[in-house]
């Protein structure tokens, strides 16, 4: 996951008169209790703060999830208002199909969560005021920032949703050769391969590798992305296999396994070339093809541990 660093912003008015509240309740409070803490506000404001507008008494008064809501529209940033508003609708979605499951529902909900209304807010608005300009690789740079926000168990959904923000944003890139375009499909490649959508994810990590093909460009880890992309292509290759293998489709295992081998050839990685010529040996034995699994293994036996792998599987094979 990238790690952001904090989040320095200019908190909108009536935000950052909420910020002055205490933290979100994470629990129900009674309608009492809130009838009661309404008057003491009132109250309060009353003696203390004489003068203020309406606007800002509503500041104190509201959810930190409401004032975050009424300074998009108020800064006339209504499409992020619009997408932070079906965002949290979608929690809503799942938590309940999750009580008619009857699981037990972890996750607090974004109004209760102060520090991640704050990202949504600065970066949906950033995003939204690059796309009027058109400046689309930094709407596609902070939807990307809040995707990686987002990137851990709890929230996937919501990074799952900015991955495919981006996505879509990436195809109309095209002042840097296609390089976020790549980016986009390995996103979107993770996302279906996460989701056991092999055959999908599978297409999206074609593109990024033929995208990435003869270039030199890297991640922020400083990983060159067409070795990222051919050991991705790899890893769905050899999910498919499994798959195929175990319904006995021997034919399309080793048919896309050779696929994989080529690809594991072209990243130059003696690694993954030696289990590339693994899995496609193992498929070839598994076909019954048994000479040829030996010739297949055989082309990297240099390797001890393709050695190992050849032993291990040579008496069986010699028994038949």
């Amino acid at each position: 996951m990238t790690t952001l660093p904090p989040l320095c912003m200019t908190r909108p008015k009536l935000t950052a008169l909420a910020r002055q509240k205490l933290p979100c309740s994470p629990r129900t409070i009674p309608r009492s209790q809130l009838i009661k803490e309404k008057d003491n506000i009132d109250h309060y404001l009353e003696v203390n703060f004489k003068g203020l507008s309406k606007e800002e008494v509503a500041a104190y008064r509201n959810s930190y999830k409401k004032n975050i809501c009424v300074d998009m529209l108020r800064d006339g940033y209504h499409k992020s208002f619009t997408e932070l508003f079906a965002l949290m609708e979608k929690w809503d979605a799942l938590r309940e199909a999750a009580k008619v499951r009857s699981l037990f529902w972890l996750q607090r909900p974004l109004e209760e969560q102060p520090d991640k209304l704050d990202h949504f807010y600065y970066y949906l608005t950033r995003a939204e005021a690059a796309e009027r300009k058109e400046y689309f690789e930094e709407v596609y740079n902070n939807l990307y920032a809040l995707a990686c926000y987002f990137n851990n168990s709890e929230d996937k959904w919501v990074r799952n949703h900015f991955y495919e923000r981006c996505f879509k944003i990436a195809q109309l890139i095209k002042i840097d050769g296609g390089k976020k375009e790549a980016e986009a499909h390995a996103h979107m490649g993770l996302l279906f391969e996460e989701d056991g959508q092999l055959l999908e994810a599978a297409e999206h990590y074609e593109a990024f590798h033929q995208l990435t093909q003869g270039r030199i460009w890297k991640d922020e880890t400083g990983r060159v992305l067409n070795l990222l992309a051919c050991e991705s292509l790899l890893r769905t290759y050899r999910l498919l296999s499994d798959k195929m293998l175990e319904n006995k489709e021997y034919k399309q295992a080793i048919r896309i396994l050779i696929k994989a081998s080529e690809i594991a050839k072209e990243g130059n990685d003696k690694k993954m070339e030696e289990e590339a010529s693994y899995y496609l040996g193992l498929a070839h034995l598994a076909a019954g093809e048994y000479e040829t699994a030996l010739a297949v293994l055989n082309t990297y036996a240099k390797s001890l541990q393709t050695w190992m792998m050849i032993s291990a599987w040579g008496e069986p094979m010699k028994q038949q």
